[in-house]
């Protein structure tokens, strides 16, 4: 009886452990394209990541497979294989592209790119649930949960300045209120406007927006508030 016992336990072991190096594999493919999206446009590579794990299965699910849709995205698909309400595309590289597109363009996730960090993948999340990205109340902590477990927020923008208590404080509070934030950074010999926000973990048109600028051209010795 034991030794069934035990040969139980070792093929569940096997399973979940097949299980993680899926998920690991998954990640391995698909972070870089994850983190230059992150890089363009400010959403989170964990939260990128996080959600096509959620909504393909780690890649494995039908629509992902035949569809190439990571996100569970619906719409129109010229694919005969599956029947399904959901959107086809070309490449998964497609499909990522479309999610950045329509966090973009609904204003119920747009509000987002102003509102919140590359690093507040707790803020993002949450938020695109409450935007309506999916029914399930649980779908937010379940996204998370992944992202947690596959410690995801290492491919996130982390500001070099920010000690660990100040990243945890501003995680804590999901936003960086503008009455709050009277930081200055100094443009150094060699600096882009592109850089220095990728360096303080803002997007290009937060960076422009805050210090009311017209054009990326800065100069040396130049104050940019964020």
């Amino acid at each position: 009886m034991k030794k069934i016992i035990l040969l139980v336990l070792c093929f569940f072991g096997s399973v979940a452990i097949r299980a993680q190096v899926q998920e690991n594999d998954y990640v391995n493919k698909f972070k870089d394209l994850a983190i230059r999206q992150m890089n363009q446009f400010g959403v989170p590579a964990s939260v990128i990541l996080g959600v096509a794990i959620h909504e393909s299965a780690n890649g494995k699910s039908k629509i992902a497979r035949n569809l190439n849709n990571h996100f569970g995205v619906k719409g129109k698909n010229q694919v005969k294989t599956i029947r399904s309400a959901y959107k086809s595309y070309d490449s998964p590289a497609d499909s990522y592209a479309d999610f950045i597109r329509l966090l973009k363009d609904k204003p119920g996730f747009s509000k987002l790119f102003e509102k919140y960090t590359s690093y507040n993948h707790q803020a993002w999340v949450k938020g695109i649930q409450r935007g309506g990205y999916a029914q399930s109340s649980t779908w937010a902590s379940q996204v998370l949960g992944i992202i947690r477990k596959y410690r995801l927020d290492q491919y996130d923008n982390r500001p070099l300045i920010l000690t660990d208590s100040l990243v945890k404080d501003s995680v804590a509070d999901q936003e960086i209120k503008p009455q709050q934030s009277n930081r200055i950074y100094r443009v150094k010999k060699g600096d882009t406007l592109s850089g220095i926000a990728k360096k303080l973990g803002l997007s290009v048109k937060t960076l422009m927006k805050k210090n009311k600028l017209k054009s990326t051209q800065i100069k040396t010795g130049q104050k940019l508030s964020y």
